[in-house]
């Protein structure tokens, strides 16, 4: 509690700053070009950044847990990655927390190749098999694990294999490197549409995912060490702005008009494919940014189904999020 009292005291002390205190800023993402991170191009294409006076370099990696590792090693300020991340990182000592968060749903879907489909029914029907997931300890890997310890299974029961985002998952399903796979869109809707995969477990939506979860579950969030933020507090003000101008933007707007603003790399193999994708994916995101209050709880009971190390340590769920700084947006 009191050290949101400080972060509070600091973003009250935010309307007489002049200037951010670290204008060029590093945002790690793993895998950029997912639909769960959308509105973080959307901050960028429409130049909100800039309309802050920040000059932000986006670095993209394979995976959440290699954003991750460019923010432990200093190679990023922040990371625009899954909620998840921050809780298991507390457990371990490291001081992160979410600023703003963009997705209210995970978005998070496992499916069986076709010709698996008759034997592979459940989650429990992975054991033995190899599971695909965007690189081995990102999110997409911890909702197989959590799938299999519903099931009584250990993580150990599957293979895990590695195979990115986008094309190369897409690939690696076509090829049959991988029996299963848990990923995210667009790569999902494009293997379901060419009759490749079969969905077993679906969080793309508001009754999937409480399903799954048995709560609201927060998703992509833009985090990073609690001693930056209290360092740049006005920098980070400024980020968390921008992103929640881009959540706002989105909100009414149809697919065709997402889609505008996007790179043609995202979509220019199957533009109407990719529209289709993002129509039904807006209700994922987060209208506001805020943090939902039982969100935290939440993923902390999901990780620690499978995680005994998370389970034996002490998590102030508190510290892993503030809202300060989505509230002071917000009201401007």
């Amino acid at each position: 509690m009191r050290y949101w009292m400080v972060v509070g005291a600091l973003v009250l002390g935010l309307a007489f700053a002049a200037a951010p205190e670290k204008k060029q800023v590093t945002l790690a993402v793993g895998g950029k070009s997912l639909v769960v991170y959308l509105p973080l191009t959307v901050a960028e294409q429409l130049g909100y950044f800039a309309d802050e006076g920040l000059d932000v370099r986006i670095e993209d990696f394979k995976g959440g847990s290699a954003a991750l590792k460019a923010l432990l090693g200093g190679s990023a300020d922040l990371v625009v990655g899954y909620f998840d991340h921050i809780v298991r990182l507390q457990a371990q000592g490291r001081d992160l927390t979410g600023v703003v968060l963009m997705g209210k749903y995970p978005g998070l879907v496992l499916g069986v190749r076709s010709e698996l489909a008759d034997k592979v029914k459940t989650p429990a029907d992975l054991k033995g098999l190899k599971v695909g997931v965007t690189k081995p300890g990102s999110s997409t890997n911890y909702f197989v694990f959590y799938l299999l310890a519903k099931e009584g299974l250990k993580p150990s029961d599957v293979a895990i294999i590695g195979v990115g985002g986008g094309a190369s998952a897409i690939a690696a399903v076509e090829r049959g490197q991988v029996d299963a796979i848990s990923h995210v869109e667009p790569v999902i809707t494009t293997l379901e549409k060419r009759g490749k995969i079969k969905v077993l477990v679906d969080t793309r939506n508001k009754e999937g995912a409480e399903a799954v979860f048995g709560g609201p579950y927060p998703a992509a969030t833009l985090y990073t060490h609690r001693a930056f933020v209290e360092k740049n507090p006005e920098t980070t003000q400024r980020l968390v702005n921008a992103i929640v101008r881009a959540l706002q933007w989105m909100q009414g707007k149809s697919a065709e008009e997402v889609v505008a603003v996007m790179p043609k790399a995202y979509y220019q193999s199957d533009p109407e494919l990719y529209t289709e994708i993002v129509r039904n994916s807006l209700g994922m995101f987060s209208e506001n940014g805020l943090f939902p209050a039982e969100g935290p709880k939440t993923a902390y009971k999901v990780l620690t189904m499978f995680d005994e190390k998370l389970a034996a340590a002490q998590v102030d769920l508190a510290k892993t999020y503030t809202n300060a700084f989505v509230e002071r947006a917000l009201a401007k």
